[in-house]
């Protein structure tokens, strides 16, 4: 018998129509794919467990719902498939059609799980060398000495949350997306939020 969780039930009821069905879809395939499975609530979004261990988790958001395996790296590849666009390896998902075939996900559910068999872990994302100090672009700069209390935020910050904002707006690959993430940065900062503040389940 398929054991779930309540607050999974609930979470699922209380996100936007067109992620309900993408939800409950992951859900199903994690299920079959994995009957021992355990779902559970991590950073205020469904988890899925086996063995005790985070296997995967997705979570919903206003136009885009993610699902993703904690050994994402072991399984699709170091940055997933679309790692850079949302959390989780298949980017931002705005339909069941964004994800892979039941039968290719469930695959990957089964290749987590021996993962976990095996005793692997996790990648670190730490480096063994310490980083060189964030060095903060003109444009950003500009931009936060505008607005003092994004500013404020931003200096107060420890330097891995500064290179988190650096890092996200020198990616961007074309000029508009870099000022539309400056634009973001300083209307978060302003608020007092980390860069991935949206996944800390706040």
């Amino acid at each position: 018998m398929v054991k779930t969780d309540p607050r999974i039930d609930a979470y699922i009821a209380g996100a936007a129509e067109f992620a309900r069905p993408i939800l409950e879809h992951v859900r199903g395939v994690v299920h079959k794919a994995c009957p021992q499975v355990e779902e559970t609530l991590k950073w205020g979004m469904p988890s899925f467990l086996y063995q005790g261990q985070i296997l995967c988790g997705m979570a919903a958001f206003k136009q885009h719902a993610s699902f993703g395996f904690w050994q994402g790296a072991n399984i699709v590849g170091p940055d997933g498939r679309k790692g850079e666009e949302a959390m989780g390896q298949f980017g931002r998902l705005a339909g069941v059609a964004d994800l892979p075939g039941k039968r290719e996900l469930g695959g990957y559910v089964k290749q987590a799980m021996a993962l976990i068999d095996a005793g692997v872990k996790r990648p670190s994302t730490k480096s063994a060398q310490p980083k060189p100090p964030v060095d903060v672009p003109d444009d950003l700069a500009a931009a936060l000495k505008k607005n003092a209390r994004a500013r404020k935020t931003f200096e107060a910050f420890a330097p891995s949350h500064r290179r988190e904002y650096v890092e996200w707006i020198t990616q961007a690959k074309r000029e508009a997306t870099r000022l539309k993430r400056i634009e973001q940065a300083v209307e978060w900062l302003a608020e007092g939020k980390q860069r991935n503040w949206k996944y800390m389940g706040c």
